[in-house]
């Protein structure tokens, strides 16, 4: 609890229990800051604000309103410098690492939670939630909002919490959710063509992701994919210190001898002709990246190294990534959070390499954004897979026929059918699929949620498969 004079400078001693800037979040006793968006200025909705319960406003126009009404010249500034001081920024000791990429950001950041979870206190923020101390939460963002954000960060340094790995989504770096943070690590797993409907250009997206890079602190890494397109762009953003990694021989840690099985990937990892061999239970070459990610912030952090692969060949599945199921059936089942070419192409061939006899693929394509990325997807599915199946996936206000035709309009393959209902495609794969064969199920991972119109539908892929083989 802190009074609006103590957060910024006015003559108001309103007690102020919260910060919120979106009015949806609004509960009794918060301040409202109505920060401007792209595409929308929140001080449209100061009396709804009020309605919810806000007993004060910050904004940049004048408001009428009963409550006090404090304005600013720079509000989204000034809405940083409130979250600083209400959720006392100044006294944070946790190291902040910072994850950021098209693909493998979750796989990368759960894989260092984890391991750093071995040597000190450590919390996770992304996909899969907020998890701390056995403790797991829910969020609606990859990366969550700015105050919601501040509010985990005070928690973790009260229950003295020594890292943050944190997902940092190209979202969040557009509006500016993690602009006051300074960084200790900052990760970069790769960069393709994702999320246009916000950044318009393949150019924007990239200057996006490479901001994270502009906010380590003086003492701070900047941990590279020399492998990726588009590292020289990032590179140039990096001004603390730098270490690269990858299959190139100019990479500072050398990822070689890459060996992939059904269970495991084993690798070798070259740092000043020292070899590191690992032995991980993430199948495939692109996670033989996010792991060596993980592992060069545990050797920058001088943890004992032969502790940490030994704890990397232990690591659990990661919930919804390349996530083998077994349901006693005599074909696998692997169920995948990849919605773009890239994402698909990784996993896919991933699932080549391995011995089966028919690779049968479900995915679909998100609607209301990004089309220009379906036929790429499609393609690949249909080049690395013997048998697919189009469906839904997040259709929002677009029709799912329609969907499908931009998923196979850059390919002449005849190889797959159309259920638009994911659930009965799902079925459909599993009816269809013999021994020996794979069944991947693209899209969704774990997500709890199907978007159709306006509205979260209750859905869930893992669910899905459950009941089907339990009832």
């Amino acid at each position: 609890m802190k009074r609006l004079n103590e957060l910024l400078e006015c003559s108001y001693d309103t007690p102020i229990s919260g910060v919120k800037s979106d009015t949806r979040d609004i509960v009794p006793g918060d301040l409202f800051v109505a920060i401007k968006g792209y595409n929308v200025d929140h001080a449209d909705f100061t009396s709804d604000a009020i309605d919810r319960g806000a007993v004060a406003v910050v904004t940049e126009r004048d408001v009428t309103c009963r409550v006090p009404v404090v304005v600013v010249s720079d509000v989204n500034k000034s809405f940083y410098e409130i979250c600083s001081k209400f959720y006392h920024q100044n006294e944070w000791k946790m190291k902040l690492v910072g994850i950021t990429g098209t693909d493998g950001k979750t796989t990368t950041a759960t894989i260092l939670w984890k391991l750093l979870e071995a040597f000190s206190k450590c919390a996770y923020i992304g996909t899969n939630g907020v998890c701390f101390s056995e403790r797991i939460e829910s969020t609606s963002n990859t990366t969550p909002l700015t105050e919601f954000l501040y509010q985990y960060l005070l928690q973790f340094h009260q229950e003295e919490c020594q890292y943050v790995s944190l997902e940092v989504s190209s979202e969040a770096l557009l509006h500016g959710r993690v602009d006051d943070l300074l960084f200790r690590y900052a990760i970069l797993t790769n960069i393709t063509e994702d999320h246009l409907n916000y950044h318009k250009t393949l150019e924007n997206y990239v200057q996006s992701k490479a901001k994270l890079f502009t906010l380590l602190d003086k003492d701070g890494w900047a941990i590279l994919n020399i492998d990726d397109a588009h590292f020289t762009e990032v590179k140039e953003k990096v001004q603390a210190h730098l270490v690269t990694y990858g299959v190139s021989n100019d990479a500072d840690f050398q990822i070689k001898n890459i060996h992939c099985c059904d269970d495991r990937t084993c690798f070798d990892i070259v740092h000043n002709n020292e070899v590191f061999s690992i032995v991980s239970p993430y199948v495939g070459v692109y996670n033989a990246y996010n792991v060596t990610a993980a592992f060069i912030l545990c050797y920058l952090e001088k943890l004992d190294l032969e502790k940490v692969v030994s704890l990397i060949s232990t690591l659990e599945p990661i919930s919804g990534r390349c996530e083998f199921l077994d349901f006693g059936q005599d074909y696998k089942i692997v169920l995948d959070y990849a919605h773009t070419a890239n994402g698909i192409d990784n996993i896919l061939s991933t699932l080549q390499a391995m011995e089966h006899k028919k690779i049968i693929t479900v995915v679909g394509s998100a609607g209301g954004r990004e089309k220009e990325k379906r036929a790429s997807m499609g393609k690949v599915a249909l080049e690395k897979s013997d048998f697919v199946i189009f469906t839904m996936d997040d259709p929002r206000w677009e029709k799912v026929d329609d969907i499908i035709d931009d998923l196979v309009s850059d390919s002449d393959k005849d190889n797959y059918i159309r259920v638009e209902n994911r659930e009965n495609a799902i079925h459909q794969a599993f009816s269809i699929a013999k021994e020996g064969d794979i069944v991947a199920i693209l899209g969704k991972g774990r997500d709890s949620y199907m978007a159709v119109g306006d509205k979260k539908l209750d859905y869930c892929d893992y669910q899905v498969i459950y009941e089907y083989f339990n009832k």
